[in-house]
């Protein structure tokens, strides 16, 4: 700080004596502006550049950079022009309305009411406009008992807290009444539920009435079903060997960068606050362009404890979700969507490690692509790969996934099931498709699917991000619990209305989404029965000749074979192969228990297709620790 800047007396004084404030509040520019306020040259100097480059204000990078704080900065301005200064604004003072969500983005004023004395407007001064405010009250002076100086963060509290009830509900609600084809809220529709039942009763019947014609056909048109669900595991396990690198898009124009908005949905994490905030600094994108929001459960006291322990930098926002039904992860990023300030919306987890460079490719990719382009989907990676036998399984099927099928379908323009974290948005297609599905535990996947029907493709980036994959079977097997069980929502969603899907997916992604997120189910349910089948077959071998074999037996028992050793085969080919030799070496020989995955794999998919007849919007929480220092 320079030379602190006149009394409000000697200003008074001039406004009496001459009519005007004194020649430095007329001045031109926001760095003499700054100057006449008191900070220090040298430091506005140091911005001045900073400021071209990101096409932001000098007061915003002296904010951002943290050379001067919140607090302070509008105190100073406060006490310049002798109005008073709040640093916290009770949320009863405002009147709640829909305009009021504007404040959110841009905290500029609000009205304060009180029940005895007058109103106030709480203003968030900008030094680009002091010396205009300062003609104003030069010509209004009766205008300074009705103003008070805020800060942009008090503000932004207050007007979270005064509207949250009325916010709280639109996430929850507002796709279900706006888009009710797309949203999970209705589990199944009754033409759903008679088409199934229907077909599960008449196949049933008819075993029973005629057991040696329609065993054998059942047999047949199950185990075609599971070899048809592995088909593109084929087809992306044969493409991994010929698939050249993707060529890196050209660069951007220069130009000053937007505005990013990242955001982490967080719930009882509070040992990972600390990881996970290190980590979310490490993102290489201006300060002053960098908007994050961590979205947490208002009665989650222990996490909200320790984020306030940690002192944030002024580019972070904390968002408190009051407690609604349903308490998911996309219901929470409904909530806090509104309010985000960024061009493009990028999501991560509690457990994440971002390449401190993916805000910049994902920038990159978007401006070297057509509006069509909506998301980008970063490749997770499994740090922990030898720390169990589950987590070494875990890692295996994220490669196959994020690096081999994923990146294959991209090529092709193919529809992309999105992976929960580490997906890049252009803000303003999120916000039009309907954002995320408050009702769907497997918000990502249905978000890629419905991004591709109405109109717009996914991607892939090239940097990863790192996580941790749960180690112990029962946190591996609620998480997989929640997963099939939001794939069964995302099924039927969009299997309501088939022609309709398929008229705006077209014929080849719909075949490909049926084989993707129905196969997927298909397999995983139908393991054990194709198992049995195939143990059934070796018995039968055993026991009896070869030529006393019907050939229609044999040809079954093929394939029930080609259908278990598939399964095991693309699983670990296609992660494996797309592993790095490091990962390879920590896989070692615990890829002999993909017999035993695929079973527990199965366990899950049952439990999921029991729970969410029971309690379809259930979120079970995935616990995380730490990254131990390997």
């Amino acid at each position: 700080m320079g030379e602190y800047p006149p009394t409000m007396a000697d200003l008074r004084n001039v406004v009496l004596t001459h009519g005007q404030w004194p020649a430095i509040f007329r001045a031109k520019t926001e760095v003499d502006i700054l100057s006449a306020l008191g900070f220090a040259t040298s430091t506005i100097a140091r911005l001045v550049e900073r400021a071209k480059h990101n096409g932001t204000t000098v007061e915003n990078e002296m904010l951002y950079d943290g050379a001067v704080e919140e607090n302070t900065y509008y105190r100073t301005i406060a006490d310049y022009f002798h109005l008073a200064f709040l640093d916290t604004i009770d949320p009863a003072h405002l009147v709640d309305m829909a305009s009021m969500d504007t404040q959110l983005v841009f905290p500029y004023q609000v009205r304060l009411t009180y029940p005895n004395r007058m109103p106030q407007i709480a203003i968030v001064p900008r030094a680009e406009k002091l010396s205009e405010f300062a003609s104003l009250l030069t010509r209004l002076p009766e205008l300074a008992s009705t103003l008070v100086v805020t800060t942009p963060s008090a503000l932004r509290r207050a007007v979270w807290a005064a509207g949250s009830a009325r916010r709280v509900r639109k996430a929850a609600s507002e796709l279900f009444e706006l888009q009710p084809d797309h949203s999970a809220r209705i589990v199944a529709t009754g033409r759903q539920g008679l088409v199934v039942g229907t077909s599960v009763t008449a196949t049933v019947c008819a075993c029973i009435m005629q057991p040696q014609l329609l065993l054998p056909l059942v047999h047949a048109t199950v185990s075609l079903a599971y070899l048809a669900s592995l088909s593109l595991r084929f087809v992306a396990l044969f493409q991994q060997k010929y698939r050249k690198r993707p060529p890196k898009p050209a660069a951007v124009p220069a130009g000053p960068p937007p505005d990013y908005t990242v955001m982490v949905a967080i719930y009882r994490e509070a040992g990972m606050v600390g990881q996970l905030v290190s980590s979310l600094e490490r993102l290489e994108w201006p300060r002053s362009r960098l908007d994050i929001k961590l979205v947490c459960e208002e009665d989650d006291t222990d996490t909200l404890a320790a984020l306030a322990a940690l002192h944030l930098p002024v580019y972070f926002e904390v968002v408190t979700v009051p407690p609604y039904h349903p308490r998911t992860k996309p219901k929470a990023l409904a909530y806090a969507l509104p309010a985000a300030r960024g061009e493009f919306l990028a999501i991560f987890d509690a457990e994440d490690r971002p390449h401190p460079h993916q805000l910049i490719e994902a920038y990159e990719r978007f401006r070297a692509s057509g509006p069509e382009l909506a998301c980008l989907q970063a490749p997770l990676i499994i740090a922990n790969v030898d720390e169990s036998y589950v987590s070494t399984l875990f890692a295996v099927e994220y490669a196959a996934l994020f690096r081999g099928l994923l990146p294959m379908l991209a090529r092709y323009r193919m529809p992309l099931p999105l992976g929960g974290t580490s997906n890049h948005f252009r803000t303003a297609v999120l916000r039009k498709v309907g954002g995320w599905d408050p009702f769907n535990v497997t918000e990502d996947a249905d978000l890629g699917l419905r991004l591709y029907r109405l109109g717009y493709r996914s991607e892939t980036l090239r940097c990863q991000t790192l996580e941790d994959a749960p180690v112990s079977l029962p946190i591996w097997t609620g998480q997989r619990i929640r997963w099939f069980k939001g794939w069964l929502q995302t099924w039927l969603v969009l299997t309501r209305n088939p022609i309709l899907t398929g008229r705006q997916m077209g014929l080849k992604a719909t075949i490909v989404f049926h084989l993707m997120i129905g196969g997927m189910l298909l397999s995983a349910l139908l393991h054990p029965l194709i198992l049995l089948f195939m143990v059934n077959a070796g018995l039968t071998l055993i026991h009896t000749p070869l030529s006393d074999i019907p050939g229609t037996d044999l040809a079954l028992m093929l394939l029930d074979t080609s259908n278990v050793l598939g399964s095991y085969i693309t699983f670990l080919g296609l992660g494996v192969g797309s592993m790095i030799g490091l990962e390879k070496l920590k896989v070692g020989h615990r890829w002999l228990a993909v017999p035993l995955h695929w079973m527990m794999t199965s366990y899950a998919a049952w439990r999921a297709l029991n729970e969410l007849r029971t309690n379809p919007f259930f979120w079970k929480k995935t616990p995380h620790r730490p990254t131990r220092k390997r």
